[in-house]
């Protein structure tokens, strides 16, 4: 019975080719889209869980509040892990990371390296990195020990057999470090990516017990069945005992003063695998992704299979008025209502396997589109593992039966004498699930339109806002601490060039994340009395010209006053966290930790040095200490001319190392690259979604304009022009896209406004974009619909009527 079924099935399909050919390749289209989205969210939310005890993990934060503003800290002081290892009996063990960027070199290869860390010796344990070579529980135990992976080993040792026991040089001043092990690399799901890892063991500053300050990304290891919640209800006595006594010696003030901070030093635990979806700090050793776009591409996910199922349905309803006949003599010949829905249900079924066969061979065409928009390495052994394959077989049985029930019952109850006698009314009945099916289609695409336009007006303003300094060519020179003691000549130097406006010499620039602050306080209280924590820059007598940044009040650093040396100069948003709005803040004192007092010289106007998705914390600029990176200003046409010339001069230094480059705009476009990946991908599979509803359209409307043709005929026989014809038949859609454009304008406004909310700076919604959008949906069913109305008004009326 069941390969009659399927037999009939084929033939109706190949009967039916424009009708099956809709329906297949509408579905096709949405089943690839969920199988690519599906491998997205599924990826995103098994981030971090290849440690073998990724459940019992959990990574220290601070949040410190100041002013009524909290800060959360991703990282922790060098001696908190081990502390609260000790304090504590539910934590097994404790494990730090601390990340390193300079030059690495092996004989005549040198790189500058941006992905390595310092680690604790059980670190590869607790993370369960397996070694290719060495031992992962000891490798890290020696002091100058370094484990690097098999990418790194390529870039410095070729295809020699293996690297072991070798040494490299690190730093400058160089240190020679032993390699004691070899992995292959970190998994794609983790939070955290290194070439290498060097030992933390013997090194100075790794040993100190101080827990007031930040830099140590610490890790803990629970004991099973800790509940993480009581735990943290404890540490504030840790607070108490550790961090107060620390801050009254190193802040000098009161005890009183000082205890204030156990209320707003807090330490928390978060969850290993929550880090990368639930934890967006400026201090991320990666960027991380975000549970609402997680949310958001699921949503979209299923909306893009509904519409694909509504297609079906639809085109299924609309096409049932020509298998009325063949329904009326399969039950004069004996067949029953079940037999009827079996058979149609078969048909829906097997379309959704061949729509599964289509969307396998688009998801294999398109895989390395999709892992460059998504930044993924997914490989076509995805597709194929047992599991994914029976979900996606699965998926395509419900899939067929939910969107072929309607149809199959539709099809099986109709009369036999009125359709044997010709008479189809119950088809031509308006279909009110027809007519809703279509509104929650446009529904759908018009908030996805909406979505669209403001998702990319929101990057657009970030990209483009006055950020409070020039960005625009000006280059930065992150190497310039290989000049070493030439790092002025050089400057000097190319500063004689005309092309070169200004020169800078300071590693501080906006753009690139630097960690480097401290808490501070006005002194004699003059303020609001409340310790906040600050940013830094080091930077010379040079930088606000180079950056074009503005003076508010005061002045800047001067050769003319010696005393500059311990004066600052602080931001705006710095002023009012420390409670002198209003007030003259020139010539007013800070302390900050270690007791070091400045007096404040001037105060800039607020500038975004770190992204506008966050509000401008403090920041002090301070003379000194600013050496290793070189930010110039120019002005020419010719930048390869120039960068030529640089080179050239660099290399006149003989630096240890190559020149080397970026320009600052770019540097602060890498901020937004996250955001800018999500909008690639949110507006590929908006378009999709749209081109699916649109699909529908088209099926629908085609099968109406078939079912009047002889009616067009007439009317152009009449005299109607083409106009009145398009019009007669577009009518309804189009009231049916303003129901679904009404509906979408509350709904997508609440979306986008939330969305929005993330953002420190943002836009306001205009009332335009819902006009644009709403512009666009009709001009989309108009395009949709017009291309089968105009072809048939067209049509000779004297065929067309002597057809019917």
């Amino acid at each position: 019975m069941l390969k009659n079924y399927l037999k009939i099935a084929w033939r109706n399909i190949r009967k039916n080719k424009a009708f099956s050919f809709i329906n297949i390749f509408g579905l096709a289209i949405g089943l690839c889209s969920f199988m690519f989205i599906a491998l997205f969210v599924y990826s995103e939310l098994n981030y971090d869980t290849f440690p073998e005890e990724s459940k019992n993990i959990y990574r220290v934060q601070l949040s410190s509040t100041g002013n009524g503003d909290a800060e959360v800290y991703p990282f922790v002081d060098v001696a908190v892990g081990n502390g609260m290892k000790e304090e504590f009996p539910e934590i097994k063990t404790s494990t730090r990371l601390t990340t390193f960027n300079g030059f690495i070199k092996y004989d005549d290869k040198q790189f500058k390296e941006d992905h390595i860390a310092y680690a604790d010796s059980n670190f590869l344990q607790l993370f369960s990195i397996k070694l290719l070579e060495g031992n992962q529980v000891t490798a890290l135990e020696q002091p100058n020990s370094i484990v690097i992976s098999k990418d790194f080993e390529k870039k410095y040792f070729g295809n020699i057999a293996s690297s072991y026991g070798k040494s490299i040089m690190i730093g400058i001043p160089g240190k020679l470090y032993k390699i004691t092990g070899v992995y292959d690399k970190i998994p794609n799901d983790a939070h955290f990516h290194f070439d290498a890892f060097l030992s933390m063991n013997g090194e100075p500053w790794a040993q100190k017990e101080t827990w007031s300050n930040v830099g140590y990304y610490t890790y803990l290891l629970l004991n099973k069945n800790t509940d993480p919640k009581k735990l943290e209800a404890k540490f504030p006595q840790l607070v108490e005992k550790f961090v107060v006594p620390e801050i009254q010696h190193d802040m000098g003030v009161s005890l009183s003063e000082a205890q204030k901070s156990i209320n707003n030093f807090v330490f928390k635990l978060e969850p290993l695998r929550n880090i990368h979806l639930y934890s967006n700090t400026k201090y991320e050793l990666e960027a991380n992704g975000d549970i609402q776009y997680v949310y958001i591409f699921s949503a979209l996910a299923l909306f893009i299979l509904l519409l694909a199922g509504i297609n079906f349905t639809n085109l299924s309803t609309v096409k049932a008025v020509k298998r009325a006949r063949e329904v009326g003599i399969r039950k004069v010949l004996g067949s029953l209502k079940k037999q009827l829905i079996t058979q149609f249900l078969s048909e829906s079924v097997l379309l959704t396997l061949f729509a599964l066969l289509c969307a396998y061979g688009f998801a294999f065409l398109l895989l390395p589109y999709f892992n460059q928009l998504a930044h993924k390495n997914f490989s076509y052994t995805n597709f194929i593992n047992l599991s994914f394959i029976a979900g996606m077989l699965t998926l395509c049985f419900f899939t067929g039966i939910l969107a072929g029930i309607y149809p199959a019952f539709f099809l099986s109850s109709f009369n036999t004498i009125k359709v044997l006698k010709g008479s189809s009314s119950q088809s031509s009945k308006k279909s009110y699930l027809r007519s809703g099916l279509v509104v929650f289609q446009f529904f759908i695409s018009i908030s996805l339109i909406i979505a669209t336009i403001i998702v990319y007006q929101q990057l657009h303003y970030m990209q483009n806002k006055r950020l409070g300094f020039e960005q625009d060519q000006v280059l930065y020179l992150p190497d310039a601490e290989l000049l070493g003691g030439n790092q002025d000549a050089f400057e000097q130097q190319i500063t004689r060039d005309s092309r070169v406006v200004a020169a800078s010499i300071s590693w501080c620039v906006p753009g690139i994340p630097r960690m480097n602050g401290t808490e501070i306080y006005p002194k004699n209280q003059t303020g609001n009395g409340t310790t906040i924590h600050a940013n830094i820059y080091n930077i010379d007598y040079n930088y606000l010209k180079t950056l074009d940044l503005q003076i508010a009040s005061g002045r800047n650093f001067s050769r003319d006053f010696p005393t500059d040396s311990g004066g600052v100069l602080i931001n705006e948003s710095m002023v009012r966290q420390l409670g002198w709005s209003g007030t003259n803040p020139i010539g007013k004192s800070i302390v900050r930790s270690g007791q070091k007092e400045f007096k404040v010289v001037g105060v800039v106007k607020d500038f975004n040095y770190a992204s506008l998705k966050q509000e401008i914390a403090p920041l002090m600029m301070m003379l000194g200490g600013n050496y290793g990176g070189l930010i110039l200003k120019i002005k020419t046409k010719d930048v390869p001319g120039l960068l030529a010339g640089l080179k050239k001069q660099w290399d006149s230094f003989n630096p240890d190392g190559p020149f080397s480059y970026s320009f600052l705009n770019d540097d602060f476009a890498k901020l937004y690259e996250g955001e800018l990946r999500t909008q690639k991908i949110f507006s590929t599979f908006a378009l999709l979604a749209i081109i699916i509803a649109s699909l529908g359209l088209f099926g629908l409307s085609a099968f109406i304009i078939e079912q009047r043709t002889k009616e067009i005929g007439i009317r152009k026989v009449l005299g109607a022009s083409l106009e009145s014809v398009l019009l007669l038949v577009s009518k309804e859609f189009l009231g049916l896209v303003g129901i679904a454009f009404l509906v979408s304008i509350p709904f997508s406004y609440w979306v986008m406004h939330n969305w929005l909310q993330d953002f420190a700076n943002r836009i306001h919604i205009s009332g335009w974009v819902f006009a644009l959008a709403g512009l666009l949906s009709i001009f989309i069913a108009l395009i949709t619909i017009s291309f089968q109305t105009i072809k048939t008004a067209l049509t000779n009326p004297a065929k067309t009527i002597r057809a019917e």
